[in-house]
């Protein structure tokens, strides 16, 4: 599967092609998809590349200071709900990807043996839990065409932005989360 030009989360073309082409801002989409709606969430790495002077690298993320980058996630329009822990955990994120990765966050996935050590890194990143991780495993294995050995047996098998193929899904993603949340209540 070739790598698409876009992925379709926002509502903005420059914003789902930086999403499609480079890791570390899809990363970042997915670790701000919470308590946020989700649109906003995989918009808010091309609203930090504008603000950090169109530079959206791990390096440049983790060299920022913790306070400046604050003010920055802050806006507005504010890049998350949390602008505070958020800025935090997206530094920590960059930090983790330079640690672990060299800072290529495709390095993550791309040398992953199969869909175990996948979700096992991912799980290790600051921010991605179990649900997240397996939600991040099911969007690089539907769009992005990232498919080791065992990965569908580590994806989500829920409804996720791995589901989305046009900015229309994102709607109707939205109200099947909805449905769901209902149906869990007493």
């Amino acid at each position: 599967m070739d790598r698409p030009e876009i992925l379709p989360f926002t509502e903005s073309d420059e914003a789902n092609h930086l999403l499609a082409v480079d890791g570390f801002a899809l990363l970042m989409g997915m670790l701000l998809d919470q308590q946020f709606p989700m649109e906003r969430a995989f918009y808010g790495p091309q609203l930090l590349k504008e603000r950090m002077g169109g530079q959206l690298t791990p390096e440049t993320v983790a060299g920022a200071d913790p306070e400046g980058l604050e003010v920055i996630f802050r806006g507005p329009p504010a890049i998350h709900r949390y602008p505070a822990s958020m800025a935090k955990r997206t530094q920590e994120l960059a930090r983790a990807i330079i640690d672990g990765y060299g800072g290529r966050a495709e390095d993550l996935w791309e040398t992953a043996p199969d869909g175990a050590e996948l979700l096992r890194r991912l799980r290790d990143l600051p921010g991605f839990g179990a649900e997240k991780s397996r939600i991040f495993v099911g969007l690089l294995g539907k769009r992005l065409g990232v498919r080791p050995d065992g990965w569908e047996e580590k994806a989500a098998d829920w409804p996720s932005i791995a589901d989305v193929a046009t900015y229309e899904d994102v709607m109707i993603l939205r109200e099947k989360k909805k449905a769901m949340k209902a149906a869990k209540q007493p």
